[in-house]
């Protein structure tokens, strides 16, 4: 199999080797381990000896049949139609995501896929890109992938921060948010990206650079529209190791984002969500109708990332730049489609494997101006990004 694949693949290396034994002196970003783990004697001590592999950014990916299918895969091998295989161990997802846990990693995510084995035009993509989706019927599909990373254990040094605060016609929040912001980390750099306001929110913020002179603000004015907009200009005049996104209604309290730094620089996380449908809202925080909206969605997108995300649209959401530029790099495969920047956001983690965690905040109603949100309209749009993210994230 190994000369067969140099023969195809001529540009590649391959080797050959003992996972149980192999000594391996250099790293890799993504280690893929396909259907190998049912031949191990002892997985836990395979999975240990990944770690001289790793860096604390590598991706492990675990692919493994589901043993409902040993009977069909058994005929199939007295019929010829498949290579045979000694007897495998029997492993779920679920043995292997605790086997990775015993072993310092920590899991990422789950995956199933692949209904349908054999290809039976307009048949096999229904089953394997639609019915192999549905709650109950994927417990039934022959492949499952378990995606883990190794647990990093210490803060490797103070990052630099940097808050962008999308903001439109919000001047009497800006010197709440500067006062508000607390230290924390090493350098900390505040972007204001200004969407085109007409209360005097730009005025406002030059006359409060000038009365910070010890704080790092600069203020940008979008070229588009919406927050999508403005979170990606904001990101890309940013200068620090850490991106947080702090909306200037100030709903969610500036002095919790020193939890979401923590939580991500300590590697609990790598992908730092605020979560609002935790803790009692203040009065007129979220109206009834926005707050059924955010529960439905959190549902719909929990299961499309295979992550849990109980509130998709809380606006802070934290993570590495150098994560956030590999984000950008493949923004190209779900392209322009997400005015709210969320989504976006949210895609293209999961699409690069990272931890996604959700920190629980206390939502406090607005205490200047008057909501953005146009509540039909933005729903109907919401919708339409939960079906565009079904075809590219589980069709395919």
């Amino acid at each position: 199999m190994a000369r067969q694949a140099v023969r195809l693949h001529p540009a590649l290396e391959f080797r050959v080797d003992d996972a149980e034994t192999v000594e391996i002196a250099e790293t890799f970003d993504v280690i893929i381990l396909a259907d190998v783990v049912g031949h191990l004697q002892d997985v836990g001590a395979a999975f240990r000896r990944l770690h001289q592999a790793c860096t604390p950014h590598t991706r492990i990916i675990v692919a493994y049949y589901n043993y409902l299918w040993e009977p069909v895969l058994r005929l199939s091998e007295m019929l010829g139609w498949k290579m045979p295989q000694p007897k495998q161990s029997w492993l779920s997802p679920e043995d292997i995501a605790n086997l990775l846990r015993l072993a310092d990693f920590e899991v990422v995510k789950t995956e199933r896929r692949l209904l349908l084995p054999i290809k039976i035009p307009f048949l096999s993509s229904f089953c394997n890109k639609v019915l192999a989706h549905v709650s109950g019927v994927r417990k039934l599909c022959l492949s499952h992938y378990v995606v883990a990373r190794p647990r990093l254990r210490r803060l490797e040094r103070p990052y630099s921060t940097t808050i962008v605060i999308p903001c439109r016609n919000e001047r009497g929040n800006i010197d709440a948010a500067l006062k508000r912001i607390p230290r924390f980390g090493g350098r900390q750099q505040i972007i204001f990206v200004d969407g085109h306001s007409s209360d005097g929110t730009p005025e406002e913020i030059r006359r409060l650079m000038a009365c910070y002179p010890g704080k790092d603000i600069k203020l940008l004015v979008q070229d588009g529209k919406g927050k999508g907009d403005a979170v990606r200009k904001g990101f890309a005049h940013a200068t620090g190791d850490v991106l947080m996104i702090l909306d200037a209604d100030l709903t969610m309290p500036p002095e919790a984002l020193p939890t979401f730094y923590e939580a991500l620089t300590t590697g609990k996380g790598e992908f730092i969500n605020g979560c609002r449908l935790v803790y009692p809202m203040e009065a007129q925080a979220m109206r009834l109708l926005n707050l059924i909206g955010n529960k439905c969605f959190s549902l719909a997108f929990s299961w499309l990332l295979n992550q849990r995300i109980k509130d998709t649209l809380c606006g802070t959401k934290v993570l590495f730049r150098r994560d956030y530029e590999r984000l950008a790099a493949n923004r190209d495969y779900f392209g322009d489609f997400d005015p709210f920047g969320d989504f976006d956001l949210l895609f293209g983690a999961s699409k690069l494997n990272l931890q996604i965690v959700e920190i629980p905040i206390r939502y406090q109603a607005r205490a200047y101006g008057s909501t953005n949100i146009q509540r039909f309209a933005h729903g109907w749009l919401l919708l339409k990004m939960t079906v565009y993210g079904f075809f590219r994230l589980k069709a395919v």
